[in-house]
């Protein structure tokens, strides 16, 4: 009898999270009683009893003097109250995807919105989410006590939906969308848990490849209940706590048996169930895996199967291997890499082994289609929906953007961004992310929908940068600075976790209409520290440099008495103003324009002409200069004469 064990049995992250805590603080000394079962597995439980953690149902049930832990499943809010009052001492193990859903159910409570649950009303999570919000509350089990329903009381008000996180995944799918369809108003939330939604796929799967699922775990775990249910469809199923109720006659002629695990047993549960199934296994549960797989190598190649292919010639669109079978196996290009600039020679060699999926099958011709790409994709999708649940910091590249964020490639896996998880900014452009590696966590991991946020880690890193900013940051203090946006009045610059103003003024010593002139988003510039306000969290930047003053320029250069040619920029009743340099304009007054008296300055000189002048005076306090056309007369003259 062959015997596959699912990838996804036993503890999912929650029940981990909340069995290791418990096992911790009773090592340390602690008096500990949890609200409830800490997990639905008997025996985990027993042993934890055994160890002196006292199970209590309700609050005053728990001894004095002992710690209270919350399980995975959740409370609701008035338990948080309770404890608050108690002034007892509490350890939270509430699954994050529960404390999320907790949140959501705030969120009805607030917009005074009706809140639709799909799971079992009586189980604890349930319980604990209808506990967190004040407003109407429906909560079905099914599409039938959905559709049986009569709708919010209130018609005007809107309506949130989300699911226990042990909900079945194709049950959720209809009831959505028969919601989708009737209400148009509603905000569907999907909470089922990524391992959840993993195992029951993988079941899924397996309960079709074999005579007899045996699924392990608490008679009472709803997800284990989910799991036969899964199951049932396709084969023979049955359901133990431990390997004691394992039955002889169910394995009567069986060739295949597949083994999965709810959310809540324990591994050594799990290996036990194993081992009485079949005494070949007792030593070394790898081997008879890797057993299996080089089987299966040995039976017709499918599309979905994974092979493993000896490169055995090369060609610059496509790469022929040998998988083992009477099929001749053919690699695309685009089924190697995402980059077509990239050669097949430069990829692999003849020889090398590669592991493979099949896509098709052509069994007239001897052919079978593989792919690398989609099989780094699947492998990619389990660590995927893995650091969604422990919440790991990834690593991807941002392939391009649309109207709602970004896509950024990760392990081979297409993560959607939001626009507003982009970027820390609101006005930065986010196509100035494409092709950038960028780091980020994935928010949500449910099927198709894999969603992320790259400010959470940038928003993370910068909260160290500005701690050490405001440490040491001081008037006169110059940084480099990225141009992070541009308004009307100035730009806003990174210089290190921190976004500080240069206004329009500060940008340039002339006169712009908008700081575009003088600086882009992205530019890299120096800058200095004019002014701070700590209380508020607010700089103020200087960019244009002293020596690059224009009166400074003036003064070293043009001295009272110098002579030169400039253009006439502007016309005025009084005279004319010449550009003696960028930024600063002098007056030709009507008076010192000729010796002879000048009615219109216009009939005189006009913009754009090239005229001599003689410099008189200059007030370099009220930034007045004084020019004249006429005195160059008089010094002509009088060398004449």
């Amino acid at each position: 009898m062959k015997i596959i064990k699912a990838k996804t049995a036993g503890f999912c992250f929650g029940v981990d999270r909340a069995v290791k805590l418990t096992y911790d603080l009773v090592e340390k000394g602690h008096k500990v009683a949890t609200l409830g079962p800490l997990i639905h597995n008997p025996q985990c439980v027993a042993d934890l009893e055994s160890k002196g953690v006292i199970t209590a149902e309700s609050l005053e049930q728990v001894p004095q003097g002992y710690e209270v832990i919350i399980r995975s499943h959740g409370v609701p809010a008035r338990i948080y109250d309770e404890i608050s009052r108690e002034n007892m001492v509490c350890h939270d193990a509430t699954c994050p995807f529960v404390s999320k859903i907790h949140k959501i159910a705030r969120k009805a409570s607030e917009q005074n919105k009706t809140l639709l649950v799909a799971g079992d009303k009586s189980h604890p999570e349930v319980q604990g989410i209808i506990g967190h919000t004040d407003g109407e509350v429906f909560v079905f089990a099914d599409l039938d006590e959905l559709k049986a329903w009569n709708g919010p009381k209130n018609g005007q008000n809107g309506i949130i939906v989300v699911a226990q996180t042990t909900f079945q995944v194709t049950k959720w799918l209809e009831c959505t969308n028969f919601i989708k369809k009737g209400y148009t108003n509603a905000e569907i939330f999907d909470t089922i848990c990524n391992a959840t939604w993993a195992r029951q796929q993988e079941a899924e799967d397996l309960s079709q490849k074999c005579d007899l699922m045996v699924v392990i775990g608490g008679h009472h775990s709803s997800n284990t209940q989910k799991l036969l249910k899964v199951a049932e469809k396709h084969t023979k199923a049955v359901t133990v706590e431990t390997s004691n109720e394992l039955k002889p006659e169910w394995f009567e002629g069986v060739d295949t048996v597949a083994v999965t695990a709810g959310a809540s047993t324990p591994s050594s549960i799990i290996e036990e169930v194993l081992n009485s199934m079949s005494e070949e296994i007792r030593e070394e549960m790898s081997f008879a895996e890797m057993f299996a797989e080089s089987e299966a190598n040995l039976k017709p190649v499918f599309a979905g199967k994974v092979v493993e292919g000896t490169v055995t010639s090369i060609t610059p669109n496509e790469v022929q291997v040998d998988i083992g079978t009477k099929h001749t196996g053919f690699v695309k290009l685009s089924e190697l890499t995402d980059d077509p600039a990239v050669r097949v020679e430069d990829l692999v060699k003849v020889g090398d082994k590669l592991d493979l999926v099949v896509e098709k099958v052509n069994d007239q011709e001897g052919v079978a289609y593989l792919s690398r790409k989609k099989l780094e994709a699947r492998k990619g999708l389990e660590e995927v929906a893995k650091a969604a649940e422990e919440g790991t910091v990834m690593e991807g590249v941002v392939t391009e953007t649309n109207k709602g964020g970004v896509i950024v490639l990760v392990k081979g896996v297409k993560v959607f961004v939001p626009r507003s998880q982009a970027t820390l900014r609101r006005d930065e452009d986010i196509n100035a992310l494409v092709k950038q590696n960028v780091k980020l966590v994935i928010t949500e991991c449910a099927g198709r929908k894999i969603v992320g946020s790259i400010n959470k880690v940038t928003a993370e890193a910068n909260a160290a940068k500005r701690d050490a900013f405001w440490a040491d940051v001081e008037v006169g203090k110059t940084y480099t600075g990225v141009v992070k946006s541009l308004t009307a009045y100035g730009a806003f610059v990174d210089i290190g976790g921190v976004d500080g103003l240069c206004h329009i003024s500060e940008l340039s010593w002339n006169r712009i209409k908008h700081p575009s002139e003088v600086v882009s988003v992205g530019d890299t510039i120096e800058v200095y520290v004019k002014a701070l306000d700590t209380e508020n969290h607010k700089v103020s930047l200087g960019y244009k440099k002293a020596e690059d003053n224009p009166w400074e320029l003036l003064k070293n250069q043009y001295p009272v008495g110098s002579v030169f040619t400039a253009p006439v920029v502007s016309i005025t009743k009084f005279g004319a103003f010449v550009r003696i340099l960028p930024g600063i304009d002098g007056l030709v007054h009507i008076s010192e324009i000729s010796n002879e008296r000048v009615e219109k300055v216009g009939d005189v000189l006009k913009v754009g002409d090239e005229v001599q002048v003689k410099l008189m005076d200059v007030d370099f306090d009220k930034k007045r200069i004084s020019l004249s056309m006429k005195a160059l007369l008089d010094d002509t003259a009088a060398d004449a004469e």
